[in-house]
């Protein structure tokens, strides 16, 4: 989605000029009334509110025509000049409605969130490959309200300083540091199994989404930051998982809120509090972790044993960038890459784990095929290597169709620094802040039947665009822990394929709705049987 930006300079002085008459009538009133008097300074102050509320108006008029005319060239459905297609997307579920404007509109559709803002969603491959090749900044607009959660680490940062971090983090996902972690995934996923098996006794129906998200965060504890004991157990878990379900729907909708834009403002409202108030909680979370990792680190000689690794964790590395630069890498970095990570590592495999399950319960013909390749694989799944998760092609056919269907990153966001002309001939100016919907329209793109569980798409020999399929996005700003990513997702889906049959609950069909990381509106539900 492309954004309409803040440039308003020009405009401004524009609009004082064609108000000027309102200053010089505030002149000749002031000097005929009575200047001492409580009346007329009341007058003066209400006129110059009325000339500011004008030339307010006449600002937003002007930046509605200048975003009208950036997007004059990509027709859509019909907007409210005030509302834009906000009462639209109360009607029906917005994923749904937007591929129905997929249909009708071809690459791209401009939506209006309100009168003066406008994304460009698109879903056309090349357009994609045309956005995410270039070096243009993650959109301000959007990506500003993660900040005071997650901090300006890799997610969030642009320019030179990104690429300093990516550099440094980057062997942090060499994949001798990824192989032993197969073990540790294996682990936090046994763990979660036999908790299913316990449940199963109360209720065979189970919402799946919240015991893979306490595994996921077990297992990102275990292998970026050097965390020892059961994580899934823990209170404390519980609480920083709660405050990311808030965060994903408050950071969210203070986007689609006109009335929340400024900070001054959403600081007094109930949901500015309860944005706050879940920060504290999760950053909470990420200071025990980093005072608990350099207590380890101060003990005698363990500080040596880490230093003579060939590669080190995620945070061992952040730890030892801060001791050696301490003067450019502050705890406040520090704290912004570790709560970067630890929501994106475990939310965002949740979500991915969770709706690939769902996929494999409503089509048990793959569900039993992918069961069939693990068992003759694995055997009775006692342990599960490195070297297993390349020998389970049509298992990792499964999962990738069901990203597809189902990315857990539904958008991204670019801020156009020059303007840019697509491979059919429009085009958009740099007055643009933009944003991209890079998963949900892309991947599900028509000429993909798009409704249809058909894993043959990613056979070995099938021909695909190349940004067709973006569940880690793309370019130089993918995402780079989606080894990682899919390491977890063989293990977890190899594991829970040996002990369960799983089946979907008709009663509680799950909702797909957009936030930060792709959920369901009323979580997702499945039947299972413990296989003899």
């Amino acid at each position: 989605m492309f954004r309409g930006g803040q440039q308003q300079s020009g405009t401004v002085t524009k609009s004082q000029r064609s108000c000027s008459p309102f200053t010089m009538s505030v002149s000749v009133l002031s000097i005929t009334g009575p200047l001492g008097s409580v009346s007329g300074l009341l007058q003066v102050a209400s006129l110059l509110e009325l000339a500011l509320l004008l030339l307010k108006a006449a600002q937003l008029y002007l930046r509605r025509q200048r975003l009208l005319k950036a997007v004059q060239e990509f027709p859509s459905p019909p907007s409210h000049w005030l509302f834009g297609h906000k009462q639209e997307l109360q009607k029906e579920e917005e994923l749904q409605l937007l591929l129905k404007w997929v249909e009708n509109f071809p690459c791209a559709c401009p939506r209006w969130l309100w009168g003066t803002e406008v994304d460009l969603v698109i879903y056309d491959p090349d357009y994609m490959k045309l956005i995410l090749g270039r070096s243009d900044p993650k959109s301000e607009g959007s990506y500003r309200f993660m900040a005071p959660w997650i901090g300006y680490g890799l997610l969030l940062l642009n320019g030179q300083t990104w690429f300093q971090h990516r550099r440094m983090l980057t062997p942090a996902f060499h994949y001798d540091i990824l192989k032993p972690y197969v073990g540790l995934m294996a682990d936090s996923v046994q763990v979660m199994l036999d908790k299913w098996e316990e449940l199963l006794s109360q209720n065979s129906s189970l919402e799946i989404f919240g015991h893979i998200s306490l595994m996921t965060l077990d297992t990102i504890m275990k292998c970026a930051f050097s965390y020892q004991g059961n994580h899934q157990a823990d209170r404390n878990s519980q609480s920083y998982l709660q405050a990311i379900r808030d965060l994903n729907n408050l950071v969210y909708s203070r986007i689609r809120n006109v009335f929340y834009q400024k900070d001054i403002i959403y600081r007094l409202t109930p949901e500015g509090r309860l944005n706050h108030r879940a920060c504290q909680l999760a950053h909470q979370h990420t200071d025990r972790v980093i005072k608990m990792r350099k207590a380890q680190l101060q003990e005698e000689g363990e500080l040596d044993k880490v230093r003579s690794k060939r590669h080190l964790d995620f945070l061992d590395i952040l730890l030892f960038a801060q001791r050696e630069n301490g003067n450019s890498f502050s705890d406040k970095d520090l704290r912004a890459e570790v709560d970067t990570f630890m929501f994106g590592g475990h939310d965002t495999t949740a979500s991915g784990i969770s709706w690939i399950l769902y996929a494999l319960a409503t089509h048990p013909e793959h569900q039993q095929r992918c069961r069939e390749e693990v068992q003759s694989l694995l055997g009775d799944g006692a342990s599960i290597t490195w070297d297993h998760l390349d020998q389970m092609p049509y298992t990792t056919m499964c999962i990738k169709e069901a990203l597809r269907l189902y990315p857990p990153v539904p958008a991204v966001g670019r801020e156009l620094s020059k303007p840019i002309t697509f491979p059919d001939g429009r085009s958009l100016p740099k007055v643009m802040r933009s944003g991209s919907r890079s998963g949900f329209q892309v991947a599900r793109g028509c000429t993909w039947a798009p409704q249809v569980f058909d894993p043959s798409r990613f056979a070995p020999d099938s021909s695909r665009h190349s940004h067709a399929f973006l569940p880690f996005s793309g370019g130089p700003r993918n995402c780079i822990g989606k080894q990682f990513a899919m390491n977890e997702m063989k293990v977890a889906v190899a594991l829970t394929l040996l002990r369960f049959e799983l089946a979907p609950d008709p009663f509680r069909v799950p909702v797909p709705f957009p936030r930060i990381v792709l959920k369901s509106k009323n979580g997702i539900h499945l039947h299972l049987r413990k296989l003899l």
